[in-house]
């Protein structure tokens, strides 16, 4: 028994850090994210989605994203629900924390600035 629960509590903390790590826009969207900035205030994020590209499912805090180019996406929540968006360059848009993954769904790249602010 006692063994048992050592293995359980081993299993689990090396799954734990992949979890929360697998939900990381940086990591999740690979080579598509650059992190540009990122200190104990804030952290900014480059993304350029080619057209059909994802970021993968991931979360943020409060964050702003400032638009780079026009762009259509479908963003997929993660209860499952989906919306899609049609953006202009230059359109800044407010989010709360949320889980969601974005597909391009435009022919041309999507580009944005995605800034996290983080927990003072």
């Amino acid at each position: 028994m006692k063994r048992s629960i050592t293995s359980a509590l081993c299993l689990l903390a090396v799954a734990v850090p992949f979890s929360v790590a697998s939900q990381d826009l940086a990591m999740t969207a690979g080579k598509n994210a650059r992190v540009l900035l990122d200190n104990d205030k804030v952290r900014v994020i480059e993304l350029m989605i080619p057209p059909g590209g994802k970021t993968g499912m991931h979360s943020h805090g409060d964050n702003v994203v400032y638009f780079l180019a026009d762009g259509d996406s479908s963003q997929t929540m993660a209860d499952g629900t989906t919306k899609t968006r049609h953006t202009k360059a230059g359109d800044t848009l407010w989010s709360g924390p949320v889980t969601h993954d974005t597909t391009n769904t435009g022919k041309t790249p999507a580009k944005a600035l995605i800034i996290e602010l983080k927990a003072k």
